[in-house]
């Protein structure tokens, strides 16, 4: 009986501890107070990203959405950590492979959710504007199959 009483206010101050320091960390953001910049280079260019929480070039978790126009394309690529993606607004289509055949796409609407596990090739677009936000832990990272699909990587244009 001894045992179980410790065992149970262990535990609740164990939970105790972890809550409130969750809370301490809390963050509140209406879609207002959202600051967009431009998508990293390594994803092509017309995108725009916003952080959330954390920071996607570090260890650890983070969140972030990329808000895609009409017919964004992402090639086939591959990431060193797991994925969640959660679709916000629009359609996004998504499938497994290492070409970008558009017929084996998997259509993810508004609210629809999408688990990606590590070295997973891949590829996204989008038809029409779409917003999507991305769970993981960094360092965010992407490899594409094809090195010359990599915007990050394209000769500069005269």
């Amino acid at each position: 009986m001894r045992n179980a009483t410790m065992l149970r206010a262990a535990l609740g101050a164990t939970l105790f501890a972890a809550t409130a320091a969750w809370a301490a960390d809390a963050i509140y953001m209406n879609p207002s107070e959202v600051k967009w910049g431009a998508a990293p280079p390594v994803l092509p260019k017309g995108a725009k990203m916003a952080v959330l929480e954390g920071d996607p070039g570090k260890e650890g978790p983070f969140v972030a959405r990329l808000m895609m126009p009409a017919n964004y394309r992402i090639a086939p690529h591959w990431h060193s950590k797991d994925e969640d993606l959660t679709v916000i607004s629009g359609t996004f289509y998504l499938a497994e492979g290492d070409k970008l055949e558009k017929k084996h796409a998997h259509a993810i609407k508004a609210g629809g959710f999408h688990h990606l596990p590590a070295q997973t090739h891949h590829f996204a677009f989008s038809k029409g504007p779409a917003v999507v936000q991305i769970n993981g832990q960094g360092p965010f990272d992407i490899t594409y199959i094809d090195p010359s699909d990599d915007p990050s990587k394209a000769p500069a244009k005269k």
